[in-house]
């Protein structure tokens, strides 16, 4: 059995920037939003989601996962780090710094 640690859990932060300018394409990025969703991406903004992950294999199954779910056209970036990484995000909303909240990681046996 493997330890988690804050240097084996990631998280991975997935940002685009897709067209909407037709039906269809609003269609597409809806889907795509859900399709995030599903797979337990929660939104930090409009087109910013975030996940946390046990390692850099389950990770890697997320992107794997996401590249064959792409849209037409647009811009998607994936960008993954460490738990211990993500401590130190500085959070401001309406210009006051928010304090980091401590995550905790449940284990199920």
């Amino acid at each position: 059995m493997s330890v988690l640690n804050g240097y084996r859990i990631m998280w991975v932060l997935v940002m685009f920037d897709l067209p909407v300018l037709t039906a269809p394409e609003r269609k597409e990025a809806n889907a795509f939003r859900e399709f995030l969703q599903d797979l337990g991406f929660e939104r930090c903004q409009l087109s910013v989601y975030m996940r946390c992950c046990p390692g850099k294999e389950k990770m890697e199954r997320y992107v794997r996962q996401i590249k064959g779910s792409l849209p037409c056209g647009g811009k998607v970036d994936i960008v993954y780090f460490t738990d211990k990484q993500y401590e130190n995000i500085i959070s401001f909303r309406a210009n006051i710094r928010q304090k980091k909240k401590k995550t905790e990681q449940l284990a199920l046996f």
